[in-house]
């Protein structure tokens, strides 16, 4: 052996070189290849051959490191195999290189800050603070800046400047590195000054290992103490009758009576819902109503609701906004008297239950909103009462009975002339077929009244489940002197007892059953057909694993060769995991008819972690050979002769929820796609939310209302499973909607589309 050679390696204390093996086979040296080929540069560009090259004609895209997930292979104690080795990377790295706008899609920086600007000609202030919020997108490095809205503040607010790369005082372009709270920033000669960031902005600087300072306090300017000085100073006397009569003496007084009323209840609004019994139509109808109270001047605004389909023109406003005389009112000219105020209707005439006559119409007031109620229990000391349920109930439409059945041909066949003019095949439950194949129930029999003859005669009573099919055999007896044998073809059969067709809870010992006017008494039942009527669980088949193994393989390798197109065979709704459902149907569709409770115990068998569902690496251990076994040959486990009591109940549950998880993640699929699709029903939502509550939650059933309102028709469970899904624990009753507008806009990316 030669030491120092290329290549050598050790082997305990003395060195081997490879390049000295004789080049037999499986001695041959593995050489790594190396790329050797050029990069290209040349393309075309509108039929033009150019050079194409970075910072030529484009600029190379922005790229960050991501964390390489970790290598989940698990080698253990055996040697890599050649193809691993040989394909491994030669120097790998701990990193991915991506693209910034895929690794980075959607990842804002958020930071709060404020600017002082000058004020001029005003005796109060020489400057006033106004925040602002600046949003930094990492996957393209561009900024923009807005300043929060404030009611009555008389300037122009929203987006102070739009989005763009912001240059650096410096040179070149901000970066997020420049970004600190407490620092100034620059932009366009204004300065800002940042005091506080959000936690996402917090928690992307400590991954790259800098720490943001904690938030600081905002200076409160004179124009902003002023204001928060009005809004919570109050007066030193309350306003009287009294107090009113003095500013009147001293040469002043109340210029607008209605001035005080105005101003303390702006834009509070008492909603009520009312129906309208409509009688000059054809037929009675139920006419819901909204009723709006405003409280700043004792006005009062009408809404019809239009329910889906119910032909009348959509205009939503029954009545402007106005005042409402009591009783019945007539058309006012210019020469007719002033009516007086206290003719017109007030808030203590509305209340849950009362009968309201308003413009000549009767109005049944039924429910009010939860600010009404609020401010009906505070406000005016008068608690409302719970709603009304003013439903109308469904009307019956009175169904035509069935005819009788005659007889010829099948039932199936007789009711397809009964319910198509033009009679159509009958379609077979195959489901049924090939559950139910092979079952059949059995039953002894005599004659109800029989002859004395008759009185030592026995029957046995056959029942098909698979098609509900009835035959009766007479067995031969000694001496009877009357031939035996078949005494009614199979055939479905009517039972003339009960008018309808036989089933299986007919035939129960002590019953009377009546065919082709023949009456039987059914004396006693096969042990079979006790159990399966009874749903006494059956004792399961004591039988190898392996041979059920060998035969559910074979079946299964005949339709796909891999294990995981097998296992999507099985997975019908792709959620990674089969159900008792799933196993039963994909068994049924391979020819194995298996019971229920064999079902359960084949599930209870492959599921090693018992958690009542088959994820799929026990599939592949239950389906597949082992790698390495320590006998010559491995019978595997016989099947359980005993059920977990526990276990069927926690399959079921976990079909139940595996459902339910299907059903909101369709219910949340349809409604955000509607809302991706819609560019203008966020804003439209945002309108009829407004209209309806002057609150800052809605309910589901607002939601739900809304919709139907802009023609779009959702089932009221679907929206409750979208809400919860977009925004998990929050209160169904109380739904803030605009963060619930801005949640269903930005999840619909992130839902995962059907494979």
């Amino acid at each position: 052996m030669a030491d120092g050679a290329l290549g050598d390696t050790q082997v305990g204390t003395q060195e081997v070189d490879l390049h000295n093996v004789p080049n037999l086979p499986g001695f041959k040296m593995r050489t790594r290849k190396q790329n050797h080929g050029r990069s290209q540069t040349w393309g075309y560009v509108a039929s033009v051959r150019m050079e194409l090259a970075e910072g030529l004609s484009h600029d190379k895209p922005k790229f960050v490191r991501a964390p390489k997930a970790k290598d989940e292979w698990k080698q253990g104690s055996l040697p890599e195999s050649t193809s691993r080795e040989f394909f491994k990377a030669p120097f790998p790295k701990d990193f991915d290189e991506l693209p910034a706008w895929d690794a980075l899609d959607r990842h804002v920086l958020r930071f709060y800050g404020y600017f002082r600007e000058a004020v001029t000609e005003s005796n109060m202030e020489n400057n006033r603070l106004r925040r602002t919020i600046i949003f930094y997108y990492l996957e393209d490095d561009t900024m923009h800046i807005t300043e929060p809205r404030i009611d009555n503040a008389g300037i122009p607010q929203g987006t102070l400047v739009r989005r763009h790369r912001f240059p650096a005082a410096e040179g070149g372009y901000i970066k997020p590195e420049m970004l600190r709270v407490g620092e100034e920033l620059v932009i366009y000669g204004r300065h800002l000054q940042i005091i506080d960031c959000d936690e996402f902005t917090r928690a992307y600087f400590q991954s790259l290992g800098i720490n943001q300072p904690d938030a600081e306090p905002i200076p409160r300017d004179t124009f902003g103490q002023a204001r928060l000085d009005a809004s919570s100073a109050e007066s030193a006397l309350p306003r009287s009758y009294e107090k009113l009569y003095r500013e009147m003496m001293l040469g002043g007084g109340h210029i607008n009576q209605n001035q005080q009323q105005f101003m303390e209840n702006d834009r509070k609004v008492c909603r009520f819902f009312g129906t309208l019994d409509d009688l000059l139509t054809a037929q009675y109808e139920c006419r819901p109503f909204t009723i709006l109270y405003f409280l700043a001047n004792d006005t009062v605004e009408i809404r019809e609701q239009y329910p889906l389909n119910c032909g009348r023109d959509n205009f939503p406003i029954f009545f402007r906004r106005g005042k409402i005389v009591r009783g019945d009112s007539q058309a006012q000219g210019p020469t007719d008297p002033v009516v007086p105020q206290d003719k017109y209707v007030k808030i203590e005439d509305f209340y849950v239950g009362a009968r309201m006559n308003l413009l000549n119409r009767d109005f049944f007031i039924y429910d009010a909103d939860e600010f009404t109620r609020q401010y009906f229990a505070h406000a005016l000391g008068n608690p409302l009462r719970e709603k009304i349920d003013v439903r109308l109930p469904e009307r019956e439409v009175p169904r035509p009975p069935t005819p009788d059945y005659t007889g010829y041909g099948s039932w199936d066949d007789s009711m397809a002339s009964v319910l198509n003019l033009i009679p159509k095949v009958p379609r077979k439950d195959f489901h049924k077929l090939m559950y139910n194949d092979g079952k059949v129930l059995r039953f002894t029999a005599r004659f109800a009244n029989p002859k004395p003859e008759d009185e030592q005669r026995r029957f046995v009573l056959s029942f098909y489940l698979f098609d509900d099919t009835f035959a009766i055999h007479e067995p031969p007896q000694r001496n009877m002197g009357i031939i035996t044998g078949k005494f009614l073809e199979k055939g479905v059969h009517l039972n003339q007892k009960t008018g309808r067709l036989f089933e299986p809870r007919d035939f129960l010992p002590g019953n009377n059953v009546q065919v082709l006017n023949h009456e039987f008494t059914i004396l006693e039942m096969d042990e079979y057909t006790r159990k399966l009527l009874t749903d006494e669980p059956i004792p399961y088949p004591s039988v190898d694993l392996v041979a059920i193994l060998c035969k559910l393989r074979e079946s299964l390798r005949q339709q796909f060769p891999m294990v995981r197109d097998i296992f999507r065979r099985f997975d019908r709704d792709h959620n990674g995991v089969i159900t008792v459902e799933e196993m039963k149907e994909a068994l049924q569709k391979f020819s194995f008819s298996l019971t229920e409770d064999e079902v359960m115990c084949i599930m209870q068998h492959f599921d090693t972690k018992q958690d009542g569902q088959i994820s799929y690496n026990e599939f592949c251990d239950a389906l597949l050979d082992e790698d390495y076994t320590t006998v010559m040959i491995d019978k595997g486990a016989p099947l359980r002769t005993t059920q977990d009591a526990d276990y069927k109940s926690r399959a079921k549950s976990k079909t139940l929820q595996r459902g339910e998880v299907e059903k909101i993640r369709r219910a949340a699929r349809e409604v955000t796609d509607v809302f991706y699709k819609h560019a203008g029903l966020t804003t439209k939502l945002m309108k009829e939310f407004s209209a309806m509550t002057h609150q800052k939650t809605v309910t589901v059933e607002m939601i739900h209302a809304a919709l139907l309102r802009l023609g779009i028709s959702f089932d009221k469970l679907d929206i409750e499973r979208t809400v919860m899904f977009i925004m998990p624990g929050v209160d169904t009753n109380r739904v803030p909607y605009q963060e619930f507008l801005q949640a269903i806009t930005a999840v619909y990316h992130d839902l995962c589309a059907v494979r």
